[in-house]
Protein backbone atom coordinates (compact mmCIF):
# COMPACT_ATOMS: atom_id res chain seq x y z
CA UNK A 1 0.00 0.00 0.00
CA UNK A 2 1.02 3.31 -0.63
CA UNK A 3 2.57 5.50 2.32
CA UNK A 4 2.26 8.78 2.92
CA UNK A 5 5.67 9.64 2.03
CA UNK A 6 5.34 7.93 -1.26
CA UNK A 7 1.90 9.73 -2.18
CA UNK A 8 4.20 13.09 -1.29
CA UNK A 9 6.50 11.55 -3.62
CA UNK A 10 4.43 11.32 -6.52
CA UNK A 11 2.43 14.66 -6.28
CA UNK A 12 6.50 16.09 -6.55
CA UNK A 13 6.54 17.90 -3.25
CA UNK A 14 10.20 19.11 -2.31
CA UNK A 15 12.12 16.76 0.09
CA UNK A 16 11.97 18.97 2.77
CA UNK A 17 8.41 19.91 2.45
CA UNK A 18 7.95 16.02 2.50
CA UNK A 19 9.84 16.03 6.01
CA UNK A 20 7.95 19.18 7.26
CA UNK A 21 4.59 17.35 6.64
CA UNK A 22 5.84 13.94 8.02
CA UNK A 23 6.86 15.87 11.52
CA UNK A 24 3.35 17.79 11.51
CA UNK A 25 1.37 14.40 10.64
CA UNK A 26 2.86 12.45 13.43
CA UNK A 27 2.44 15.91 16.00
CA UNK A 28 -1.40 15.10 14.68
CA UNK A 29 -1.00 11.67 15.08
CA UNK A 30 0.12 11.63 18.72
CA UNK A 31 -2.82 13.96 19.64
CA UNK A 32 -5.06 11.90 18.40
CA UNK A 33 -3.87 8.64 20.66
CA UNK A 34 -4.09 10.84 23.80
CA UNK A 35 -7.51 11.95 22.32
CA UNK A 36 -8.38 8.62 22.06
CA UNK A 37 -9.31 9.57 18.21
CA UNK A 38 -8.38 7.25 15.33
CA UNK A 39 -6.81 9.94 12.82
CA UNK A 40 -7.82 8.30 9.73
CA UNK A 41 -11.22 8.41 10.22
CA UNK A 42 -11.41 11.60 12.57
CA UNK A 43 -14.68 13.69 11.85
CA UNK A 44 -14.82 17.68 11.51
CA UNK A 45 -15.70 18.32 14.52
CA UNK A 46 -12.85 16.39 16.19
CA UNK A 47 -10.42 18.29 13.68
CA UNK A 48 -11.27 21.56 14.80
CA UNK A 49 -10.66 20.62 18.28
CA UNK A 50 -7.03 19.85 16.87
CA UNK A 51 -6.58 23.40 15.47
CA UNK A 52 -7.77 24.90 18.50
CA UNK A 53 -5.24 22.82 20.55
CA UNK A 54 -2.34 23.80 17.85
CA UNK A 55 -3.15 27.32 18.30
CA UNK A 56 -2.39 27.27 22.36
CA UNK A 57 0.64 29.61 23.43
CA UNK A 58 3.39 27.15 23.58
CA UNK A 59 5.80 27.99 26.39
CA UNK A 60 3.97 30.84 27.36
CA UNK A 61 4.53 32.38 23.67
CA UNK A 62 1.64 32.63 21.06
CA UNK A 63 1.67 30.41 18.10
CA UNK A 64 2.27 32.23 14.75
CA UNK A 65 -0.27 32.53 12.12
CA UNK A 66 1.99 30.81 9.88
CA UNK A 67 2.85 27.81 12.11
CA UNK A 68 -0.86 27.08 12.04
CA UNK A 69 -1.22 27.74 8.57
CA UNK A 70 1.44 25.30 8.00
CA UNK A 71 0.57 22.33 10.44
CA UNK A 72 -3.20 22.47 9.12
CA UNK A 73 -1.66 22.88 4.88
CA UNK A 74 0.04 19.02 5.89
CA UNK A 75 -2.95 17.63 7.55
CA UNK A 76 -5.33 18.59 4.39
CA UNK A 77 -2.49 16.80 2.33
CA UNK A 78 -3.21 13.93 4.95
CA UNK A 79 -6.56 13.65 4.03
CA UNK A 80 -5.88 14.36 0.57
CA UNK A 81 -3.98 11.32 1.03
CA UNK A 82 -6.26 9.03 2.40
CA UNK A 83 -9.22 9.82 0.15
CA UNK A 84 -7.12 9.03 -2.52
CA UNK A 85 -5.87 5.85 -1.07
CA UNK A 86 -9.72 4.86 -0.33
CA UNK A 87 -9.40 5.03 3.49
CA UNK A 88 -11.96 7.78 3.59
CA UNK A 89 -14.07 9.50 1.38
CA UNK A 90 -13.67 12.93 2.30
CA UNK A 91 -11.22 15.88 3.37
CA UNK A 92 -13.12 16.97 6.11
CA UNK A 93 -10.97 20.50 6.32
CA UNK A 94 -10.97 20.85 2.52
CA UNK A 95 -12.26 24.21 2.90
CA UNK A 96 -10.69 25.49 6.59
CA UNK A 97 -8.07 28.09 6.00
CA UNK A 98 -6.08 30.20 8.31
CA UNK A 99 -5.46 33.88 7.28
CA UNK A 100 -2.08 34.32 7.84
CA UNK A 101 0.44 37.10 8.13
CA UNK A 102 0.67 38.58 4.82
CA UNK A 103 3.59 37.07 3.10
CA UNK A 104 6.04 38.54 0.62
CA UNK A 105 4.82 36.73 -2.62
CA UNK A 106 1.45 38.10 -2.08
CA UNK A 107 2.74 41.57 -1.38
CA UNK A 108 1.16 44.59 -3.30
CA UNK A 109 -0.43 42.38 -5.48
CA UNK A 110 -2.23 44.27 -8.90
CA UNK A 111 -5.25 42.87 -10.04
CA UNK A 112 -5.69 41.79 -13.77
CA UNK A 113 -7.36 44.81 -14.87
CA UNK A 114 -4.39 46.69 -13.53
CA UNK A 115 -2.16 44.16 -15.54
CA UNK A 116 -4.25 44.16 -18.44
CA UNK A 117 -4.08 48.32 -18.93
CA UNK A 118 0.05 48.18 -18.40
CA UNK A 119 -0.22 46.14 -21.76
CA UNK A 120 -2.90 48.11 -23.71
CA UNK A 121 -1.57 51.67 -22.67
CA UNK A 122 2.18 51.08 -23.38
CA UNK A 123 2.77 54.11 -25.89
CA UNK A 124 4.56 53.07 -29.34
CA UNK A 125 3.19 55.25 -31.49
CA UNK A 126 4.69 58.73 -32.44
CA UNK A 127 7.79 57.95 -30.90
CA UNK A 128 10.45 60.87 -31.34
CA UNK A 129 14.38 60.73 -31.49
CA UNK A 130 16.10 59.95 -29.36
CA UNK A 131 13.68 57.26 -28.40
CA UNK A 132 13.73 54.51 -30.71
CA UNK A 133 10.33 53.11 -31.81
CA UNK A 134 11.78 49.20 -32.30
CA UNK A 135 12.79 49.41 -28.62
CA UNK A 136 8.85 50.72 -27.53
CA UNK A 137 7.82 47.82 -29.80
CA UNK A 138 9.99 45.52 -28.26
CA UNK A 139 9.15 46.80 -24.62
CA UNK A 140 5.61 46.41 -24.85
CA UNK A 141 5.91 42.74 -26.22
CA UNK A 142 7.80 42.00 -22.92
CA UNK A 143 5.31 43.57 -21.02
CA UNK A 144 2.84 41.38 -23.05
CA UNK A 145 4.69 38.07 -22.03
CA UNK A 146 5.19 39.42 -18.13
CA UNK A 147 1.21 40.01 -18.08
CA UNK A 148 -0.21 37.01 -19.88
CA UNK A 149 2.47 34.10 -19.88
CA UNK A 150 3.66 35.01 -16.39
CA UNK A 151 7.39 35.43 -17.74
CA UNK A 152 10.55 36.79 -16.05
CA UNK A 153 13.79 38.14 -17.19
CA UNK A 154 15.31 34.59 -17.01
CA UNK A 155 12.25 32.92 -18.97
CA UNK A 156 12.53 35.83 -21.59
CA UNK A 157 16.71 35.85 -22.15
CA UNK A 158 15.82 31.66 -23.27
CA UNK A 159 13.25 32.92 -25.54
CA UNK A 160 14.57 32.29 -29.19
CA UNK A 161 13.16 33.31 -32.89
CA UNK A 162 11.70 29.50 -33.70
CA UNK A 163 9.94 29.14 -30.17
CA UNK A 164 6.73 31.75 -31.47
CA UNK A 165 4.49 29.23 -33.74
CA UNK A 166 2.30 32.25 -34.73
CA UNK A 167 0.20 29.59 -36.77
CA UNK A 168 -1.22 27.86 -33.45
CA UNK A 169 -0.58 31.56 -31.31
CA UNK A 170 1.58 29.59 -28.91
CA UNK A 171 4.57 30.14 -27.16
CA UNK A 172 7.17 27.94 -25.92
CA UNK A 173 9.33 28.47 -23.03
CA UNK A 174 12.42 25.97 -22.43
CA UNK A 175 13.07 24.69 -19.04
CA UNK A 176 15.51 26.71 -16.95
CA UNK A 177 17.60 26.05 -13.56
CA UNK A 178 14.60 26.73 -11.61
CA UNK A 179 11.73 26.23 -14.19
CA UNK A 180 9.97 23.45 -16.48
CA UNK A 181 8.97 24.21 -20.04
CA UNK A 182 5.85 24.89 -20.71
CA UNK A 183 3.89 25.85 -24.05
CA UNK A 184 1.60 28.99 -23.34
CA UNK A 185 -1.21 30.14 -25.29
CA UNK A 186 -1.17 34.04 -26.68
CA UNK A 187 -3.40 36.59 -26.35
CA UNK A 188 -5.43 37.77 -29.50
CA UNK A 189 -4.39 41.62 -28.56
CA UNK A 190 -0.19 40.04 -28.53
CA UNK A 191 -0.48 39.04 -32.16
CA UNK A 192 -0.19 41.96 -34.90
CA UNK A 193 2.76 43.60 -32.15
CA UNK A 194 4.70 40.54 -32.82
CA UNK A 195 4.31 40.16 -36.10
CA UNK A 196 5.33 43.33 -36.13
CA UNK A 197 8.50 42.76 -34.37
CA UNK A 198 9.16 39.58 -36.44
CA UNK A 199 9.02 41.30 -39.83
CA UNK A 200 10.79 44.46 -38.78
CA UNK A 201 11.80 45.68 -35.32
CA UNK A 202 14.10 42.81 -34.20
CA UNK A 203 16.04 43.11 -37.13
CA UNK A 204 16.57 46.94 -36.66
CA UNK A 205 17.85 45.92 -32.92
CA UNK A 206 19.86 43.48 -34.42
CA UNK A 207 21.57 45.90 -36.53
CA UNK A 208 21.87 48.76 -33.97
CA UNK A 209 23.60 46.41 -31.50
CA UNK A 210 25.37 44.30 -33.80
CA UNK A 211 23.68 41.08 -32.24
CA UNK A 212 23.04 38.64 -35.01
CA UNK A 213 21.78 35.85 -32.58
CA UNK A 214 18.47 33.78 -32.61
CA UNK A 215 17.64 35.05 -29.36
CA UNK A 216 13.82 36.20 -30.01
CA UNK A 217 15.62 39.61 -28.46
CA UNK A 218 18.90 40.59 -29.07
CA UNK A 219 20.97 41.50 -26.17
CA UNK A 220 24.59 41.66 -25.77
CA UNK A 221 26.27 40.44 -22.46
CA UNK A 222 24.77 38.22 -19.81
CA UNK A 223 22.08 40.81 -18.55
CA UNK A 224 19.00 41.42 -19.55
CA UNK A 225 16.90 44.18 -20.13
CA UNK A 226 14.12 44.29 -17.66
CA UNK A 227 16.02 47.79 -17.25
CA UNK A 228 15.02 50.72 -14.81
CA UNK A 229 13.96 52.25 -18.46
CA UNK A 230 11.09 50.01 -19.06
CA UNK A 231 9.53 49.45 -15.38
CA UNK A 232 9.91 53.52 -15.16
CA UNK A 233 7.54 53.73 -17.88
CA UNK A 234 5.43 51.51 -16.82
CA UNK A 235 5.47 53.31 -13.25
CA UNK A 236 3.89 55.94 -15.48
CA UNK A 237 0.68 53.85 -16.18
CA UNK A 238 0.78 52.69 -12.63
CA UNK A 239 2.76 53.90 -9.41
CA UNK A 240 1.63 50.45 -7.56
CA UNK A 241 4.30 48.25 -10.27
CA UNK A 242 7.53 47.24 -8.57
CA UNK A 243 9.30 45.26 -10.63
CA UNK A 244 8.80 41.97 -12.79
CA UNK A 245 8.67 40.03 -9.72
CA UNK A 246 5.87 41.55 -8.26
CA UNK A 247 3.78 41.45 -11.55
CA UNK A 248 4.20 37.75 -11.72
CA UNK A 249 3.24 37.34 -8.67
CA UNK A 250 0.02 39.30 -9.47
CA UNK A 251 -0.34 36.85 -12.81
CA UNK A 252 0.04 33.59 -10.71
CA UNK A 253 -2.56 34.70 -8.12
CA UNK A 254 -4.99 35.65 -11.03
CA UNK A 255 -4.81 32.51 -12.42
CA UNK A 256 -4.67 30.41 -9.20
CA UNK A 257 -8.54 32.48 -9.33
CA UNK A 258 -9.07 31.16 -12.68
CA UNK A 259 -7.56 27.69 -13.10
CA UNK A 260 -6.58 24.54 -11.16
CA UNK A 261 -3.81 24.73 -9.03
CA UNK A 262 -1.91 21.80 -11.44
CA UNK A 263 -3.20 24.08 -14.39
CA UNK A 264 -1.09 26.78 -13.03
CA UNK A 265 1.80 24.46 -11.75
CA UNK A 266 2.65 24.00 -15.21
CA UNK A 267 1.46 27.79 -16.73
CA UNK A 268 3.96 29.14 -13.90
CA UNK A 269 6.78 26.25 -14.67
CA UNK A 270 6.92 25.36 -11.49
CA UNK A 271 8.91 22.33 -10.27
CA UNK A 272 6.80 21.63 -7.32
CA UNK A 273 3.16 21.84 -6.17
CA UNK A 274 4.84 23.47 -3.30
CA UNK A 275 6.02 26.72 -5.10
CA UNK A 276 2.93 27.41 -6.93
CA UNK A 277 0.81 26.76 -3.40
CA UNK A 278 2.82 29.93 -1.65
CA UNK A 279 0.47 32.02 -4.01
CA UNK A 280 -2.63 30.91 -3.00
CA UNK A 281 -4.50 33.55 -1.13
CA UNK A 282 -6.13 31.95 2.68
CA UNK A 283 -8.94 34.89 3.58
CA UNK A 284 -11.87 32.45 4.60
CA UNK A 285 -12.29 34.34 7.92
CA UNK A 286 -13.96 33.42 11.64
CA UNK A 287 -12.14 30.09 11.84
CA UNK A 288 -11.51 31.10 15.80
CA UNK A 289 -15.08 31.61 16.30
CA UNK A 290 -15.90 28.19 14.62
CA UNK A 291 -13.40 26.58 17.00
CA UNK A 292 -14.54 28.22 19.97
CA UNK A 293 -18.60 27.21 18.44
CA UNK A 294 -18.12 23.71 18.60
CA UNK A 295 -14.92 23.57 21.39
CA UNK A 296 -14.30 26.50 23.92
CA UNK A 297 -10.70 27.22 24.56
CA UNK A 298 -11.05 28.16 28.33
Amino acid sequence: MMTFKDYLHKEDYAKTTIESYSRNLLKFTDWCSYQNYDAQIIDYKSCIEYVGHIQKQRKGKSVSKSTVRSEIGALKIYFNYLVETEIRFENPIQNIHIRGERRTVNHNLLDFDELEDLYYSYQTENIVFPNCPSVSIRNKIITGFMVYQGLNATALKTLRYEHLDMSKGTIYIPSTRKTNSRTLSLQSQQILPLWRYLEKDREVLQEKIDCHTQGLFPVKGDRFFLNDRLFFELRKLNHKVKNAKQIRASVITYWLSQHNIREVQYMAGHRYISSTERYQQDDLENLHELIESLHPIS
